[in-house]
């Protein structure tokens, strides 16, 4: 990509809403770096800093600015920030990846399903993205269960198919399929 992109506002069920990542997000950024996980698996900085808060802050920003990739801020019906989802663009003109995370003080409010259903609808309807892939670890099974709510399709698992700062992990490769509706599950690409 050789353009940069424009992050929108985006309307999540239950109140949920993302929006660009902001420098006022960085308590956000230091609670995800206590969490145990995200930091393996992200770029959240572990242990945090405010300089590398600002830098992954920065990281989000460049990523939407080099055109990669569309980082969001999710952010619960009460105003605070509570986890990221982003969308990543691929090569191929009508694709791209799909992730989340949400920080433990939120989780299990439905924050991480909303967010995924927002950005895959929207990746469909506005950028006209015929396949969004996810990759899970298999022991995560509450990110099992978001993808599958979400429509996403279990298409196979691949042996230590991501490089995490833990070393190489197996993770499913999830696909969510596309029949010509925004957010209904439909034929697998």
């Amino acid at each position: 990509m050789d353009h940069a992109l424009d992050v929108p506002d985006l309307a999540a069920a239950g109140g949920f809403t993302l929006r660009p990542w902001r420098l006022t997000d960085l308590p956000l950024v230091r609670e995800a770096s206590e969490d145990a996980y995200i930091p393996l698996i992200t770029t959240v900085p572990a242990p945090y800093s405010e300089d590398e808060g600002v830098a992954f802050v920065e990281r989000q920003w460049g990523r939407a600015s080099t055109g990669t990739g569309y980082p969001f801020v999710i952010v619960d019906p009460g105003g605070r920030p509570v986890g990221n989802a982003g969308l990543w663009l691929r090569p191929e003109p009508d694709r791209a990846s799909v992730g989340y995370w949400v920080v433990e003080s939120a989780r299990g409010r439905g924050a991480a399903l909303a967010a995924l259903r927002a950005v895959a609808d929207w990746a469909r309807r506005d950028l006209a993205l015929t396949r969004l892939e996810l990759h899970v670890e298999p022991w995560n099974t509450a990110s099992v269960r978001t993808a599958e709510r979400a429509g996403f399709r279990r298409e196979r698992l691949i042996r230590d198919g991501v490089r995490t700062a833990a070393g190489y992990r197996d993770v499913f490769l999830y696909a969510r399929p596309h029949d010509g509706t925004p957010g209904t599950p439909g034929v697998d690409l």
